[in-house]
């Protein structure tokens, strides 16, 4: 399934709209990425589906704090 683990975004949907003004529907994917993580606090590696957003989130806050929120909020079993 297309979802980030670390901050839960999925698809958004929308419209193509031609020349003419035409609507047809279209969805926004999540630039997903799968990524290694090494998380210092338990010495192992730790491999997730992460959007572009999630990358930087994990860079800002650190790895095991972006675990420990996305577990909360229920994006990671």
């Amino acid at each position: 399934m297309r979802i980030c683990q670390i901050t839960g975004k999925t698809a958004q949907t929308g419209n193509h709209v031609s020349h003419s003004n035409a609507k047809t529907k279209r969805r926004f994917h999540v630039n997903l990425q799968k990524k290694k993580f090494y998380v210092p606090e338990t010495e192992e590696w730790v491999s997730l589906t992460v959007s572009a957003a999630g990358i930087r989130n994990i860079n800002k806050k650190g790895i095991a704090a972006c675990l420990k929120d996305a577990k909360a909020q229920g994006f990671l079993a």
